[in-house]
């Protein structure tokens, strides 16, 4: 923990105001403009690419460095924000970014992109660095614009690589200390089987990285068929989604929703809401909540989170259950409970390949 959220931490635990991670809400995001600007209008500091980005401007770094000393910046940017100091500096930094927000690719920042992908490889922070773009922006438009990316099903061979690539990127993230741990295991016991906490499998992915390894699919395939794989692993298989099994996990999706009342979909934890489907990765069951208000909500693009969730309370919610009563009128039809998450998977349960990996997506979802 920052020395700076101390003070702040003890404020939001006096007023009952839980810590938060993840993304941010839009709420969050105005306070955090407003902090912004704010500090801009007390210093006199011209911009906002200037306060945050302070190194592009050497000249003029020494003094807006001193100013944002002097008026303690770090404090007062993360004012009315329960998230570390550092989150809400990186959130500042995505948002006010000018390389955010160059608008399209022309075809010669395109070929420029080509070239010098060629010369750096993936290095996307220095690639973006030489054209005006951010490093997100340039790896993204790269996967885009990649001649090698197939479409459709997965080969047995790609398949292959996306798990192989997958596990080598986790353990490249891992600590040293955690490496050596698992280093002595192995040494004691060559037999020994390899243990790994779940949100590690899903959590801090770096899905760019997986992309160069796999080479021919782009990093939102890899990151999507990773969740198929990783959803048979950790159910061994069961099909959690499909039947009565899936019309139970809506309602109990919708009823979960409706009672905990947030009003942005980024205040949601997905990781507590995956037990109502079973021992599932939360992006699973973000998939199915955007494909539940897809196909139940008219016009949901133009709705806001709460009129989204109360179309489905009041208007889905009641078919679902009478469709549901219909099927269990049927002799021998049981639902199954869901499974209870596993806080720790063995790495031999996770990575390993099997034929029916490399079938296509979705063939869970019939009742």
């Amino acid at each position: 923990m920052y020395r700076d959220d101390l003070g702040r931490f003890k404020e939001f635990k006096a007023q009952g105001v839980t810590i938060k991670f993840g993304k941010f809400s839009v709420k969050e995001n105005k306070q955090l403009e407003k902090n912004v600007q704010e500090f801009l209008s007390l210093t006199g500091i011209e911009n906002a690419d200037k306060l945050l980005y302070t190194d592009r401007y050497p000249e003029e770094k020494s003094v807006i460095t001193d100013l944002k000393r002097k008026y303690a910046f770090r404090v007062h940017i993360g004012k009315g924000i329960a998230r570390p100091w550092k989150l809400v500096y990186y959130r500042a930094k995505k948002m006010f970014d000018v390389n955010n927000y160059k608008g399209r690719y022309s075809k010669g920042d395109t070929e420029k992109l080509k070239i010098y992908q060629s010369l750096h490889g993936n290095d996307w922070k220095k690639i973006g660095e030489m054209v005006s773009r951010s490093s997100l922006s340039v790896a993204l438009k790269f996967s885009q614009i990649s001649g090698q990316i197939n479409h459709g099903t997965w080969s047995k061979t790609e398949t292959q690589k996306l798990i192989k690539a997958v596990e080598e990127v986790i353990l490249k993230k891992m600590s040293p200390q955690e490496l050596n741990e698992m280093d002595s295991k192995l040494q004691l016991n060559p037999e020994g089987r390899l243990s790994i906490v779940r949100e590690k499998l899903y959590k801090g992915i770096s899905w760019v990285e997986v992309e160069a390894r796999v080479e021919t699919r782009n990093w939102m395939q890899c990151k999507s068929k990773w969740t198929e794989i990783l959803t048979k692993r950790m159910t061994n298989g069961r099909d959690v989604y499909r039947g009565v099994n899936a019309l139970q996990a809506k309602i109990n999706l919708i009823e979960r929703l409706y009672e905990i009342n947030v009003q942005d979909v980024n205040e949601i934890d997905w990781e507590d809401l995956a037990s109502i489907i079973g021992d599932v990765p939360p992006s699973y069951v973000q998939t199915k909540f955007y494909k539940l208000k897809a196909t139940c909500v008219p016009f949901w693009q133009k709705k806001t989170f709460p009129e989204i969730i109360d179309y489905l309370y009041e208007t889905s919610l009641p078919l679902l259950k009478e469709k549901l009563e219909k099927k269990m009128e049927k002799k021998g039809t049981e639902i199954q409970a869901p499974a209870a998450p596993k806080p720790v998977f063995l790495f031999r349960d996770i990575f390993y390949y099997d034929d029916d990996d490399s079938e296509g997506e979705d063939r869970d979802e019939k009742s």
